[in-house]
């Protein structure tokens, strides 16, 4: 069983993450962030990880420590899930469109986090989201997620389609990485034998 719980208890949030590799993007999440709530059910419905993420957080100042608590949190129950990463598949791309938006995802789950971000989004907030988030939040998750990312906005002018379409975009990339490879389901695929 590929799955995963992951508790992170802090002053500022107190968050539960669990999540299965093999499910079917099932998903019941809610950090009290609205708009981030949309897009985790997006990187669950579309990367086929049952999730189910429970955050409290220090809204009262706002919601920077909730999100990135979240990615750090996500992050570290994709890492635990994978276990030694025998036989998956590694590396996953996705160029996706969203009405105006065309976002290019690709990753590698290395155990090496680093993440490229090449994504301006015109507006400061979405709703009441401060879009900066966002980065922050990938940053989080491909940091303790030991994800290399990249994330490219190729074209789009509404924030809203352009950070859907990138949410979207790492979910396709990491449902083609974390699946089993047939071919060679029995090995950890690295030259040096180890992730």
């Amino acid at each position: 069983m590929r799955t995963a719980k992951v508790s992170r208890s802090t002053a500022e949030t107190e968050i539960t993450v669990e999540i299965d590799l093999d499910g079917t993007g099932t998903y019941d999440n809610d950090t009290g962030v609205g708009f981030f709530d949309h897009m985790l059910d997006q990187l669950s419905r579309h990367s086929l990880i049952d999730m189910t993420i429970r955050a409290k957080g220090d809204y009262h100042i706002d919601d920077h420590h909730t999100v990135e608590d979240t990615g750090i949190a996500l992050g570290q129950a994709l890492r635990e899930a994978l276990g030694n990463k025998k036989g998956i598949v590694r590396y996953g791309a996705c160029h996706l469109p969203m009405d105006d938006a065309q976002v290019r995802a690709a990753l590698d789950l290395s155990g090496r986090p680093y993440l490229v971000w090449n994504v301006d989004i015109p507006t400061p907030k979405i709703g009441t989201f401060d879009t900066e988030l966002v980065r922050e939040f990938f940053t989080a998750f491909s940091g303790n997620g030991g994800i290399t990312l990249h994330v490219d906005r190729l074209h789009g002018f509404n924030s809203h389609h352009i950070v859907e379409a990138a949410f979207k975009a790492v979910a396709r990339a990491l449902r083609v990485a974390v699946e089993t490879d047939p071919r060679k389901a029995d090995a950890v695929p690295s030259t040096k034998g180890a992730l």
